[in-house]
């Protein structure tokens, strides 16, 4: 990787003197972005996302298998050579929830550096919680008090509680602090794997076992729920939502009738709550063949479309707030935006001389 380039001052000072890169391996997929400031935050130089299931088979066999591994190897090789070919000078790499959970997972990520020279750190979930928060706080309402934002990934599904304090003075930013945040030890892939394991492509998953895992995440989300009295601030209209996930995005795809996904729609849209409920119960009748045949779904999440669903579900029957914004957006850009703050305060002489 390219060293950190010298700051000339000016527009080639701080972050507009860098090229970043973030990955985000988390459960199910192997995610980069490359990016270079602009006025309005960063433009994206390259990008690239591939499922790769690396947590396939951890919540049954506690460890990373070999298959899930390679292919991992495979997409981080790929991410490799892009942050390369772009001359990237400030990367932070994260990995989430399968690598946390597998016995193994230290042993991977020195494999992981061994062959393709990238190093992975392993965070905590109130830090993949504050990436989420930090990658999309300007799609809060500055006049509704409170915040559920939910992150609904492969492995675990992290849900944090916010007070919303209006907008900065000099911006369009919104003001927000976490009050706490809860991780819950289901995904879209251990819970498919827990559930359906061993299910037919071809046979409908039932509606039993849908609600079943339906009541499963409100189990969860129930202790977290009482501690900080959301559901009466929910009754009182003082909670907003934002959802971060495929599953998310996904659905409001569906409910736009999109033929093919396109980011720029989906980010930002809305999902009202009588929605989000109506075609997660039409998902939950279909099969994993059928669900193939969706647009925006396809082969590659089409066996985690009725867990996701399930989740979501979950959520908003917990917390019926009217809508839900939703957000394409989440860990890698919120590693981006702290990474060109950092350049900001390192090309700062005043930050300098404090240090």
């Amino acid at each position: 990787m390219a060293g950190d380039a010298t700051p000339k001052g000016g527009w080639h000072s701080g972050r507009f003197a860098h090229t970043f890169a973030a990955i985000d391996l988390g459960t199910n997929n192997c995610r980069l972005l490359v990016a270079r400031a602009s006025v309005s935050g960063f433009e994206i130089v390259d990008a690239y996302s591939r499922p790769v299931r690396l947590g396939e088979g951890v919540a049954l066999n506690g460890a990373l298998c070999g298959d899930a591994i390679e292919r991992t190897l495979e997409a981080l090789l790929v991410c490799a050579t892009k942050i390369e070919r772009n001359g990237v000078t400030r990367a932070r790499h994260i990995a989430t929830e399968a690598c946390r959970r597998a016995c193994n997972g230290l042993d991977f990520l020195a494999l992981v550096k061994d062959r393709t020279g990238l190093c992975l750190e392993v965070i905590s979930p109130s830090e993949e919680a504050r990436l989420a928060l930090a990658s999309c706080e300007n799609l809060l309402d500055p006049e509704i008090p409170y915040g559920l934002l939910v992150d609904i990934g492969g492995g675990s599904t992290e849900v944090c509680w916010l007070q919303v304090l209006g907008r900065r003075k000099d911006s369009d930013a919104v003001v927000t602090e976490l009050i706490d945040m809860t991780s819950v030890p289901w995904g879209v892939v251990t819970l498919t794997e827990a559930c359906a394991g061993g299910q037919s492509r071809e046979q409908p998953m039932g509606r039993a076992c849908y609600d079943a895992m339906v009541e499963r995440i409100r189990q969860s989300l129930r202790p977290f729920c009482a501690r900080h009295g959301i559901g009466r601030a929910v009754a009182r209209g003082d909670v907003q939502m934002i959802g971060v996930s495929g599953t998310v995005t996904t659905i409001s795809a569906h409910h736009l009738g999109l033929k093919r996904y396109h980011r720029a729609t989906v980010d930002g849209s809305r999902l009202a709550h009588e929605a989000i409920l109506a075609i997660c119960a039409q998902l939950a009748r279909l099969s994993v063949a059928e669900l193939t045949m969706f647009p925006c779904i396809g082969d590659d999440r089409a066996d985690l479309a009725l867990a996701g669903g399930a989740i979501l579900e979950a959520v908003c029957r917990q917390w019926p707030t009217p809508m839900v914004r939703v957000a394409d957006r989440g860990l890698r850009e919120g590693v981006l935006m702290d990474l060109m703050r950092q350049a900001d305060r390192e090309a700062d002489s005043h930050w300098r001389r404090r240090r």
